[in-house]
């Protein structure tokens, strides 16, 4: 599998890897089962105001609100096909949420505006998403509600203090969930003890979704072009060269919309400044009646867990159970078996009734870690070269505000005066051995999450 720390590029026109959401969707894009059209390779020459490198979630707003809202039409470059990368194989989560920071460490390092207006943008993230969900976008959204499930009790009583900072905070509508109503009312997880419920999270179909922001981008005016990988980056009179396999592309500005999937050493403005993660998800056979009635399975609400090495789940539209966690370190060992085995093994420890259930899909994904647990959008001293990343794994939602704000800095206009926005991503120490640390991590994780 690609892997970014040791690649120098994801592909040249690579198909959608073989998961649930390809599938899905896929079958939904009658007549003729394809993704939505594109403008084709760059087969020539051009130039351009704007290139953005990376058909994802973050390059297709930044896309579709500088077209709108700015009147630039913007060129998008895709290495394979639009979200080939984590957009398209993510689990479809859309939460007030990004990065890894908890708003308590915000406060105590940056102080209460600022934390408030980070909070802001999380929320103006969902709403974004929202709004273009509205217009047309048919992604198989669910129904409303996010369930924080305390893995031990201990996690249950952080529980109820991070609600009560949070409704102190912002007024936030959060339900404190005993373990009895969780199992009785949500779903009966036998490591479930108790849960926070917030009411504005839910699920959808991640690729469906950047289709839909395809859709909308290229509306506008925007062109998307699909296997056109930059190869090569020159920098000549001030202008930005980008050399894909059949033409150049000229541009006076280059957004970089790559997140987890930036290769290495593409561009010094990102170079050792964020570690890619793999995250693991399997899709189950469809659950019969008997499994569900046996489960309790109540809910199609989003699930995670308060595990340090965390696990997320959700009940799909046909009843299969999507469930994720981490994956391999490397990209050489990302199909394994082992992992999608350790994923089916941990849900049957949550449900015992499902022992017999197997795993029709597996399928892994880089995320895109940064060394401060927050996402930055970002530019060089002249402006011409911009950056979007370091979500966390957590950026389904805010990646549409991060496009949106991607462009009002690409025309040149003011964005608020947060950390996100105002300072660049800050390297990591001894950036060579970022995968030894994350091994370390891992481990220790484990032990976190069993003894402490």
């Amino acid at each position: 599998m690609y892997d970014p720390l040791h690649h120098a590029f994801p592909g040249h026109g690579e198909a959608y890897p073989n998961s649930y959401w390809a599938e899905t969707a896929l079958q939904s894009s009658a007549p003729d089962n394809a993704p939505p059209e594109d403008d084709g390779a760059i087969t020539t020459d051009i130039s351009v105001d704007v290139a953005i490198i990376g058909a994802g979630y973050t390059g297709l707003s930044c896309a579709l609100h500088l077209a709108r809202e700015h009147h630039i039409n913007a060129h998008v470059l895709e290495a394979n096909q639009t979200a080939w990368g984590c957009s398209g194989r993510n689990a479809g989560f859309i939460l007030k949420s990004s990065g890894r920071k908890t708003y308590a460490s915000m406060q105590a390092k940056w102080g209460e505006e600022v934390m408030r207006g980070i909070y802001a943008e999380m929320c103006a993230g969902v709403d974004t998403v929202n709004a273009l969900i509205a217009e047309g976008i048919d992604c198989q959204v669910q129904t409303p509600g996010y369930l924080k499930v305390a893995h031990k009790p201990s996690m249950y009583r952080a529980l109820q203090a991070q609600a009560k900072l949070q409704q102190d905070m912002f007024a936030y509508d959060i339900e404190c969930l005993s373990q009895t109503q969780v199992r009785q009312q949500y779903m009966d997880d036998q490591n479930a003890y108790g849960a926070l419920r917030f009411n504005d999270g839910f699920g959808l179909n991640p690729l469906k979704l950047a289709w839909g922001y395809h859709q909308l981008a290229r509306a506008a005016g925007a062109k998307i072009h699909t296997s056109s990988p930059v190869i090569d980056w020159q920098t000549v009179n001030k202008k930005q060269r980008l050399i894909t396999p059949k033409g150049i592309v000229t541009a006076d500005k280059v957004v970089i919309a790559t997140n987890g999937y930036t290769p290495k050493g593409f561009h010094s403005l990102t170079e050792s400044k964020t570690l890619p993660v793999l995250s693991q998800i399997i899709v189950t056979e469809p659950l019969t009646d008997e499994q569900i009635a046996a489960c309790n399975w109540l809910t199609a609400n989003v699930v995670m867990d308060t595990r340090a090495l965390k696990y997320y789940y959700r009940k799909l539209p046909d009843n299969r159970i999507l469930f994720g966690g981490r994956g391999a370190i490397t990209g050489k060992k990302a199909d394994d078996p082992y992992y999608p085995k350790r994923l089916l093994s941990v849900l049957k420890s949550s449900f015992p009734a499902l022992k017999n259930l197997n795993y029709q899909y597996a399928w892994s994904g880089w995320i895109c870690m940064s060394l401060d647990d927050i996402p930055h959008i970002y530019q060089n001293d002249d402006g011409s070269v911009f950056y979007a990343m370091g979500y966390c794994g957590s950026g389904v939602s805010f990646s549409a505000q991060a496009g949106k704000r991607l462009a009002e800095k690409v025309a040149g206009q003011a964005v608020p005066n947060l950390p996100l926005y105002q300072s660049p991503l800050p390297k990591f120490p001894f950036a060579p051995l970022r995968r030894l640390g994350q091994w370390g991590y891992f481990h220790y994780g484990k032990f976190k999450d069993t003894y402490l």
